[in-house]
């Protein structure tokens, strides 16, 4: 099976570091234009040239703003103002007692976590249909359906990412335009192995390390071992390409069977 995405343009949110760099570096080996978002103009324009040594040959660019605001959006809108491949990666998290959690807490996570990706939804949908093709996927988690005690707002706006995929996908029903949610788990992502380490101590090496982790913190995963970004890149290219073109409205777990469901 080859895929490939020549002639298509994608941008990737958040995609300066971890997952949505992962992503952007995979949809660019295929043969996509992908634009790369970050808030900061020079550290995003930096990501793209460590971006563009990992494929080389690959056209990558800058598109920088912040999505959280009115002025980072049309930023990002002026500088691709339609594209054929949106995939929704900005999101924060961090760990909190529920009942610490302040309202204004509640509204960033929303704000950033969701409104981030309904705008941009709004944005390039239309455009999507009227060509009669696109794709949309928004990058959830484990904690979606899993909610963490430890941080119930991240939970709470990535179950919302999983509503909002399904309902666009209506929007986008008959259309040749799909949207889709995908499950990530567990991710080995920046400040990962120094969290392991944290917990299950230094003298390890680090492939060792993250299985005792696994094995004590996270026991529900089938794989037992952190996912690497690029493997959730795998499945976002194939659900970016044409021949995913049945699969819309979906939640699509790359979890190392975190979740403990045959279903989302």
């Amino acid at each position: 099976m080859q895929i490939s995405l020549d002639g298509r343009t994608a941008l990737v949110t958040g995609s300066t570091q971890g997952i949505g760099a992962a992503i952007a570096a995979g949809l660019a080996e295929a043969g996509a234009r992908v634009a790369v978002n970050g808030r900061d103009a020079v550290r995003t324009e930096e990501a793209v040239e460590r971006l563009r040594s990992r494929v080389p040959g690959g056209e990558l660019f800058s598109a920088p703003g912040d999505l959280a605001t009115d002025e980072g959006l049309a930023e990002v809108l002026d500088r691709l103002p339609q594209t054929d491949i949106l995939v929704n990666s900005l999101g924060i998290f961090g760990a909190r007692p529920a009942l610490e959690i302040d309202d204004a807490e509640w509204r960033r996570y929303f704000e950033v976590n969701v409104l981030t990706a309904v705008r941009l939804i709004r944005a390039y949908l239309p455009s999507m249909k009227e060509r009669g093709w696109g794709r949309v996927l928004n990058i959830a988690s484990d904690s979606a359906v899993v909610i963490p005690a430890e941080m119930i707002q991240y939970g709470m706006s990535k179950t919302a990412l999983l509503a909002v995929s399904r309902g666009f996908a209506k929007e986008a029903a008959g259309t040749g335009v799909t949207v889709n949610s995908v499950i990530a788990g567990p991710t080995h992502t920046g400040g990962v192995e120094e969290f392991v380490y944290d917990l299950v101590g230094k003298d390890l090496p680090w492939d060792e390390a993250q299985r005792a982790f696994m094995r004590e913190y996270r026991p529900q995963s089938l794989i037992q071992r952190l996912i690497e970004p690029e493997e959730i890149a795998h499945l976002v290219v194939y659900l970016s390409s044409p021949l995913a073109s049945a699969t819309t409205g979906g939640a699509l777990r790359v979890d190392g069977g975190y979740v403990d469901s045959i279903l989302p």
